[in-house]
């Protein structure tokens, strides 16, 4: 069965989620995995948008968190603040789906700068709402491709608070939510050890521990008993391709 990195790595994500969830979610990849899972384990997950959107069903794949397309079949809608003050910061979402240009070695993430912050190499989007997710949703799953500019041992510049430098820093921080629970790449999956530190879990049915080092940027930790994912299926294929984004919007070019 063929398919590519990208749809490895949304099936995955998704079988991460479970029945009830609610989860901060933005568009692109992340959405994928959302509404595959409200479509085959969790079909009463919900989907809550930075724009203010509770109980999402959008008729079509949206393009922005901001497009019109959100609020139909929502439950309710709301300002951005009430989003974040009112739902985020007291605890009621479980999940927080992030993404940046680097993750280091205890799960931080830089969407911010390549290089020094006054004269860098690459500006980058920056935070949106992603340093608020990071801080208050009670768990956080990042999906990216396992490349080793993206794993380096330390980001450049933190924009997202994962474990900081290690266990128990989120908690002196004054941040709640057990943090960056999950890396899914398209090698395999990341989880942190008691120390904070994201080791090597899982690999992807073909992949070796060898890849997942050979594509990390320190000397990637593995877990006593490595387990393998399960392999993808022809329906989350099947709704990924044909109802979720038929026109290749996100998944076209996916790698």
């Amino acid at each position: 069965m063929d398919y590519s990195s990208a749809e490895l790595m949304i099936i995955n994500a998704a079988r991460l989620l479970r029945d009830g969830d609610v989860v901060f979610v933005g568009v692109g990849q992340p959405n994928l995995a959302c509404n595959l899972a409200k479509r085959t384990h969790a079909p009463n997950l919900v989907m809550v948008y930075e724009a203010g959107v509770i109980g999402a069903e959008p008729a079509r794949l949206p393009l922005s968190i901001g497009d019109p397309t959100l609020v139909s079949g929502s439950v309710s809608v709301v300002s951005m603040y009430d989003i974040f003050a009112n739902y985020l910061q007291r605890g009621n979402v479980d999940v927080g789906f992030m993404g940046g240009a680097q993750i280091d070695k205890h799960g931080n993430i830089n969407a911010t700068v390549i290089g020094g912050y006054d004269h860098p190499k690459v500006r980058l989007p920056g935070s949106g709402g992603s340093q608020e997710i990071a801080a208050w949703a009670n768990r956080c799953y990042i999906m990216t491709p396992h490349q080793k500019r993206r794993f380096p041992e330390k980001v450049e510049f933190m924009t997202s608070a994962g474990f900081i430098g290690g266990k128990g820093d989120r908690e002196k921080a004054g941040l709640r939510g057990k943090g960056m629970v999950g890396v899914v790449t398209d090698i395999g999956m990341l989880e942190p050890d008691e120390t904070g530190e994201m080791i090597l879990t899982a690999l992807h049915p073909g992949k070796t521990v060898e890849d997942a080092k050979a594509n990390t940027g320190w000397d990637l930790k593995v877990a006593v008993e490595v387990r393998v994912t399960e392999p993808v299926t022809e329906n989350e294929l099947r709704i990924l391709r044909e109802e979720l984004d038929p026109t290749g919007i996100y998944l076209k070019g996916g790698g």
